[in-house]
């Protein structure tokens, strides 16, 4: 019989109450972050546009859009996380409606932006956006829709590069790399 006023009881207590403490903070939290990859589509394809939980009016909300950053094809247009962004080339230029729809949203995620005028650091082609079927803001270069390609999962990657002849990255200056 183990008395509960025994050193060796006391300590076992307190191991036990510091283990199930240390398990409660690794419980789930109520804004899960998310991988690239935890937001893989339907299509099992990789994953869709890089999302923040971050609030709308706290500060990372402001981020910027579009920037630039050097990859294995020169400089090209990435958005605030660093990912690839592509054109696709059966857009035509200065749409309103993205070509890219139903299955391809699936491998090509559009990339959006919560603000009100999209922000930039070293893009020099004109930004703006249109209207996707489900209300979001779809970042566009030159009048050309951007757009993820859901096997990049990594800053960096370029992996959709010249896919099928129609999606390619794009220069600062808003230009496909080709």
């Amino acid at each position: 019989m183990i008395r509960k006023n025994h050193p060796k009881f006391a300590s076992t207590a307190a191991v036990l109450l510091g283990a199930a403490l240390l398990l409660a903070g690794c419980g789930n939290s109520t804004t899960p972050a998310q991988s690239p990859a935890a937001t893989s589509a339907a299509g099992g394809d990789g994953y869709a546009a890089p999302t923040s939980s971050a609030p709308a009016s706290s500060p990372a909300a402001a981020a910027t859009d579009l920037k630039t950053a050097s990859t294995s094809l020169g400089n090209i247009v990435v958005d605030s996380k660093g990912m690839t962004l592509y054109f696709f080339t059966k857009d035509a230029k200065d749409t309103t409606t993205s070509a890219c729809t139903a299955d391809c949203l699936d491998a090509w995620p559009i990339a959006t932006t919560t603000n009100a005028t999209p922000t930039v650091e070293g893009v020099t082609g004109k930004v703006g956006t249109i209207t996707s079927p489900d209300g979001a803001k779809q970042l566009t270069l030159n009048g050309m829709p951007l757009y993820y390609f859901a096997q990049d999962t990594k800053p960096g990657d370029v992996k959709g590069q010249g896919l099928k002849d129609v999606w390619y990255v794009a220069t600062p200056a808003g230009e496909l790399v080709k």
